[in-house]
C-alpha cells in the first residue's frame, strides 16, 4: 500500500510540475509577465499584525494622541479661565459700585455744598458766553437788517454782568489779573487757581465780545460790513492772544510757591517748576506767532475775491444774486465767472474757500472770526 501512496504523490507532484511547466511555457508562448501577490500581500498583514500587536507601539502612539489633545484641552481651558476672570472682575467692581453709590452720592452732595458759590458762577458764567455769542453770530449775519436795540441790550448786558461779578469778588481783588498781577489772596490752592484763571478768561471773553457789539453798532456809512469782518477776525486773534498770557502771573505764583516748605530743596524746584511754566508758554506764543501774522496781514492788505461786475455780465445772471436770491449790490465777478453780491460772498469766504456754485478754490485760507463768533476755548493754563 505505500508503494501505492508514494506512486500517487508522486505523480501528483509531477501533474502540477507539469501543470506548472505548462502554464510558464504557455506565458512565455503569450509573452506577458505575471506577478503573483498573494505570498507578499501576506507577509505584509503578517507584519502590520506583528507592528500592531506590539505593546511599546500602540503606547507610543496613544501616548502622542493623548498628549495633544491634553495640550488642546489645557489652552482651551486656560482661555476660558482668563475670560471668566475679566467677567468675574467686572461683575465685582459693578456689584462695589452698586454697593458704593449711596456713600458716593453723599460725598458728591457734601461737595456740592462746599463749593456751591463756585459751581453757580461757572454755570452762569457758562450760559452767558453762549447766550452772548449766539447773538452776535446771529446780528453779523442779518448784516443791514440787525437790530441796534438788541446790540445794546447784549453790551449793557455783558458789562454788567462782569462789574457784578468784580463787585461781589472785590475783597480778592479779581481784576489784577487783567493787568497781568495776582490778586489778594494769602493763600491759594489748586482749585483756587483755577477757579481765578477761569473767571479771568470768561470776563476777556465778555469784554472782547462787548467791542463786537459797539462795531455793529457803528452805521454802514462809517464802517462797510466788508471792513467789520475784518475788525471782528482782528478782535478774537487779540483777545486769544491776551488771554494766552494772562494766567502766567498766577500759576507762576502757584508753583513757586511749592518752596513754602522753607526748605532748600522745596525752593529749588519750585523755582525750576516755574521757569519750565515760562519756557513751554514762550513756546506756544512762538508757536502761534505766524498765525498771528497772517492775521495781520489779511487786516491790512484786505484782499479781495474778484472784480467788480459789468452790466451785462449781472444781465447774465438774470440780476439776481444766487446767494441772497435779489437783486445785486455792488456785484463782484470771481475768477470762475460767476457773479454774486460783494457782501453774500464776503460772507461766505468767512467759513469757506471756493465758489457756491463750481467749487473752483477762489480764496488760499479761510477768514476764520469773521462771522462775530468768539472761541469757546477756555485758556486754563
Amino acid at each position: 500500500m505505500q508503494p501505492e501512496r508514494s506512486h500517487l504523490h508522486g505523480t501528483q507532484g509531477s501533474g502540477e510540475g507539469s501543470s506548472l511547466s505548462g502554464e510558464s511555457s504557455c506565458l512565455a508562448s503569450t509573452g506577458d509577465v505575471r506577478i503573483q501577490l498573494s505570498s507578499s500581500a501576506g507577509e505584509s498583514r503578517e507584519n502590520s499584525t506583528s507592528w500592531a500587536s506590539r505593546p511599546g507601539w500602540q503606547s507610543r502612539s496613544h501616548g502622542h494622541v493623548h498628549g495633544e489633545a491634553g495640550v488642546a484641552e489645557d489652552a482651551a481651558a486656560e482661555v476660558e479661565e482668563q475670560g471668566g476672570s475679566s467677567l468675574s472682575e467686572l461683575r465685582y467692581l459693578l456689584q462695589w459700585l452698586y454697593m458704593s453709590l449711596p456713600y458716593l452720592l453723599i460725598l458728591c452732595v457734601k461737595l456740592l455744598m462746599q463749593h456751591i458759590t463756585g459751581i453757580s458762577l461757572g454755570i452762569g458764567l457758562l450760559t452767558t458766553y453762549a447766550y452772548a455769542n449766539k447773538s452776535i453770530v446771529n446780528q453779523v449775519f442779518l448784516r443791514e437788517r440787525c437790530s441796534r436795540l438788541q446790540c445794546t441790550w447784549l453790551l449793557l448786558y455783558l458789562s454788567g454782568s462782569s462789574l457784578l461779578l468784580y463787585y461781589t469778588f472785590h475783597s480778592q481783588s479779581l481784576y489784577h489779573s487783567l493787568i497781568f498781577l495776582s490778586p489778594t489772596v494769602d493763600f491759594m490752592n489748586f482749585w483756587e487757581v483755577l477757579w481765578i484763571v477761569g473767571v479771568t478768561d470768561f470776563i476777556l471773553k465778555f469784554l472782547f465780545m462787548g467791542l463786537k457789539c459797539f462795531i455793529l453798532l457803528v452805521p454802514s456809512v462809517i464802517m462797510s460790513f466788508k471792513s467789520k469782518g475784518y475788525w471782528y477776525m482782528l478782535l478774537e486773534e487779540l483777545c486769544q492772544y491776551y488771554r494766552m498770557f494772562v494766567p502766567i502771573p498766577v500759576w507762576f505764583r502757584y508753583l513757586i510757591t511749592y518752596g513754602e516748605l522753607d526748605t532748600s530743596l522745596g525752593w529749588t524746584l519750585g523755582i525750576l517748576l516755574g521757569l519750565l511754566y515760562l519756557i513751554l508758554k514762550l513756546l506756544s506764543f512762538f508757536g502761534q506767532w505766524g498765525n498771528f501774522r497772517e492775521v495781520l496781514r489779511i487786516f491790512f492788505t484786505r484782499p479781495h475775491y474778484g472784480v467788480p461786475a459789468s452790466k451785462r455780465q449781472c444781465s447774465e445772471c438774470d440780476d439776481i444774486c444766487p446767494i441772497c436770491q435779489a437783486e445785486f449790490q455792488k456785484p463782484t465777478l470771481l475768477i470762475c465767472q460767476h457773479t454774486f453780491c460783494e457782501e453774500c460772498i464776503s460772507l461766505w469766504f468767512n467759513r469757506e474757500k471756493t465758489c457756491p456754485l463750481c467749487r473752483v478754490v477762489i480764496s488760499d485760507h479761510v477768514n476764520k472770526w469773521k462771522d462775530g463768533a468768539t472761541s469757546m476755548h477756555l485758556q486754563i493754563f
